[in-house]
């Protein structure tokens, strides 16, 4: 039940896009309410218009782009109608914002310190003394440890969890009325998203601030939200308390949304074959960074002694929070860097003693997925000729490659008749699907993928779990599955290795695993998942 005075209204307000959009509106007549010290979250998949209402509400839409009717309403003004310099008075002192990657929105030429102290530099007449000091006691009530050193820190220097954790102290330094939390936690592990949804929960209810919390996870809506609003092609299509839609769900997106959530559970266990087609033993990796004669060196044991088998045709997952190692033992395997010690064994030949010349020959064995494929795809290329470049790498014929490219579009589940396009034409899932298609063009025994669905919303996600699961049957793969998720290496994993500083400390059947976790750590792992196994709930499906 909505609030009798709620902080912030908007009715039925419209955004509309510019000419040639895929759509007229961003969002179309939404009206919602918060309250303070209330949670409300913003679910919905990407293009659902979840963060253009944020952006609205800032007055931050991109040239172009605007309001076109409805009202924003915020302690009684319309902000619809305010001038520039109002919004910049009430940007950051009565409306914060935390974005979801800190890394873009810090600046990375200035200390932490200074950039939480800018904030009362603009809006207050604080002495520099009490703006240290109001500094310090924002970063120690964000839990940053040792806040005097983490204030003189650039961004670079803070992990990403401690990185959002200060531009929640950022948004946080004036007090404002109303937060609003832009899939803050989506690139974090599940134990550091946890801590954070956490905090902003502790926050919220000690300060009694209005929060306004976007994503695209039910895990989180389940972990935090009070009330929720649920947003497809720019239309809110239900609303209400989170009890009431998560064990309740109204319209068929809502369940959709909810169903595509992996269970925690792991389902029981396949039948593995008894031949190991990738054996690892005793991989380590060290690096050593800095110091001058050997004084002040930095050494990093990232990966360290680490035994591994692959039965053909499984799936071996990786699993572990960021810096644990797993990324790091990715790239030893299919050689992007070279191992310290150990032995890597494909098919019985030892690619950790392979020369780099004699890899690269070898790269039809094994292939990987990154976790961007915007990064990892050449944006002035079509998606055909990405697609076959390796195989005419590797002496195939230009026409038959680019003939089998076209056919490999099929088997990812895009359109062939897509294949001219760049890459910056695709959406993420599809860019996903591209890297999948370049991977497979090569016939890999391996497939090596590092992260491929932690960015992808959740229907897209289960959509690429769904076609990997496909592909291992149809193409006989074996994979390597590296994922800071649990409920995804739950899923599609036969067997899970869980990594703390570079070590395997747990692995076997992923049934087992995560159904009766041994190790302390791999415990806390599955205990950090933002709303437990809520999404097994019954409800109603028609």
């Amino acid at each position: 039940m909505s609030p009798a005075k709620p902080v912030l209204t908007a009715d039925r307000l419209s955004v509309r896009l510019p000419k040639g959009a895929d759509r007229t509106h961003a969002i179309s007549e939404v009206s919602l309410a918060i309250a303070e010290n209330e949670i409300v979250c913003i679910v919905g998949e990407s293009g659902s218009g979840k963060s253009m209402m944020a952006n609205a509400i800032m007055r931050l839409l991109p040239d172009g782009v605007g309001t076109d009717g409805g009202r924003i309403l915020f302690t009684g003004r319309d902000l619809c109608t305010a001038t520039a310099a109002e919004m910049r008075s009430i940007r950051g002192a009565e409306i914060a914002m935390v974005f979801q990657e800190p890394m873009t929105a810090l600046n990375p030429l200035r200390t932490i310190g200074d950039q939480i102290g800018e904030v009362f530099d603009i809006h207050t007449d604080l002495s520099k003394a009490e703006i240290r000091s109001r500094v310090l006691s924002l970063l120690s009530d964000v839990h940053i440890p040792d806040p005097p050193r983490a204030a003189k820190a650039y961004p670079h220097e803070l992990s990403g969890g401690q990185r959002q954790r200060a531009m929640i102290a950022m948004a946080l330094a004036l007090d404002p009325k109303l937060l609003i939390a832009d899939e803050p936690t989506t690139a974090l592990d599940v134990t550091t998203q946890a801590q954070i949804l956490k905090l902003i929960r502790e926050l919220q209810q000690r300060r009694k601030t209005a929060v306004l919390f976007i994503t695209h996870d039910f895990g989180v809506v389940a972990e935090i939200a009070d009330r929720v609003v649920v947003m497809q092609h720019g239309i809110v299509v239900e609303q209400g308390a989170t009890a009431d839609i998560l064990q309740r769900p109204q319209h068929d997106y809502t369940r959709q949304l909810i169903a595509a959530v992996p269970p925690v559970a792991a389902p029981p266990a396949r039948e593995l074959s008894d031949r190991m087609i990738l054996t690892i033993s005793g991989v380590s990796k060290t690096y050593r960074t800095g110091g001058f004669l050997g004084r002040g060196e930095r050494v990093t044991h990232a990966v360290r002694d680490v035994s591994l088998a692959l039965p053909k045709g499984a799936t071996l997952g990786i699993v572990g929070e960021s810096g644990s190692g797993k990324s790091t033992l990715a790239r030893c395997i299919i050689r992007l860097i070279d191992p310290d010690a150990g032995t890597i064994l494909l098919d019985g030949e030892d690619w950790a003693r392979l020369s780099r010349s004699e890899v690269r020959g070898r790269t039809r064995q094994m292939q990987m997925v990154f976790q961007d494929p915007l990064a990892s795809l050449n944006p002035r290329r079509k998606a055909v000729e990405l697609v076959a470049q390796g195989p005419i790498v590797h002496g195939t014929a230009r026409d038959q490659a680019l003939t089998e490219a076209r056919e490999l579009f099929s088997l990812v589940g895009l359109d062939p008749s897509a294949a001219d396009r760049f890459p910056h034409e695709f959406s993420g899932g599809q860019r996903q699907r591209i890297g999948l298609a370049r991977a497979l063009a090569l016939r890999p025994k391996v497939l090596v993928a590092d992260e491929p669905v932690s960015a992808l919303d959740v229907s897209v996600q289960a959509q690429v779990l769904k076609l990997l699961t496909s592909l291992r049957e149809r193409l006989d793969l074996s994979i390597i599955f590296i994922t800071h998720d649990l409920r995804v290496a739950a899923q599609i994993c036969d067997l899970v290795a869980v990594m703390k500083d570079g070590v395997v400390v747990e692995h076997g059947p992923t049934h087992d695993v995560f159904g009766n976790p041994q190790h302390p750590y791999t415990q806390a792992l599955l205990e950090a998942i933002p709303g437990g196994d809520f999404a097994r709930t019954e409800h109603p499906t028609s």
